[in-house]
């Protein structure tokens, strides 16, 4: 009798809906005396409609655990599923068109097309896709975060803090199960930090969505539902903000 695969790890009736799941996750680089292991076995479940923050040192492998729980870097052993849907065999095709349609990316460098407007950096996802643009939905994120003013104007035209309100709507506006956000807050002043993180808990409080997002700033995490945090390639999580404490 052959053995079956093993099974996603599953939540109860009594518990959230899984954002993001991974199983056994291990990355490991280089091989003999350079051997170097990102990620040590990592079995992990965050919850869907919950702002959930990964922390940990210079090098612990947190920013390894985002890009291998989202697609953008392979696991070297293990299973990763983004909702139902178990990504870690998928092609390079079916992956784009996941990660296109189910998350949404916010990083510390904003990678908007600098010949582009605000409003056009924005839809660039939804033209990539050939979708059409929900313009109640573009004017309520665009509106939340303060841009209506500044959709025509190119990202040399703005600050720092509007280049990265630009990169957040943008990564919104397919309305996006999960938003990842790596370091989100690290080219910005302590203002607009504040006014990023705000709007990242307002879409999981007031629009239903799950936020992960990875970050060295204890003030940043402290405004998360969930901490996890890596050492040495291993993960602990903590509800709430007790490790904060």
């Amino acid at each position: 009798m052959s053995a079956s695969a093993p099974a996603a790890p599953t939540t109860s009736s009594t518990t959230a809906p899984s954002a993001v799941r991974t199983l056994d996750l291990t990355k490991t680089y280089g091989s003999g005396a350079t051997l170097v292991r990102a990620l040590r076995s990592v079995t992990l479940d965050i919850p869907a409609g919950r702002f959930t923050a990964i922390m940990g040192a210079s090098g612990s492998g947190k920013s390894t655990l985002l890009h291998c729980m989202t697609g953008l870097d392979s696991p070297t052993s293990g299973r990763v599923w983004i909702g139902d849907t178990e990504i870690t065999h998928l092609d390079d095709d079916a992956l784009t068109r996941l990660r296109r349609d189910h998350v949404g990316f916010v990083f510390q460098s904003f990678n908007l097309m600098p010949t582009l407007t605000a409003t056009d950096n924005i839809m660039l996802p939804l033209r990539l896709s050939h979708r059409k643009v929900d313009k109640e939905w573009f004017d309520h994120i665009t509106g939340m975060l303060g841009l209506t003013e500044r959709l025509r104007h190119k990202p040399s035209e703005l600050s720092g803090g509007q280049q990265q309100r630009v990169a957040v709507a943008r990564a919104l506006v397919t309305r996006p199960d999960v938003i990842v956000a790596d370091e989100p807050t690290g080219a910005l002043d302590s203002e607009a930090s504040d006014d990023l993180l705000d709007f990242l808990r307002h879409c999981v409080d007031d629009l239903g969505q799950s936020v992960v997002m990875v970050t060295h700033d204890r003030d940043a995490a402290a405004r998360a539902d969930d901490i996890v945090t890596v050492a040495d390639g291993q993960v602990s999580t903590t509800r709430g903000q007790e490790v904060l404490a």
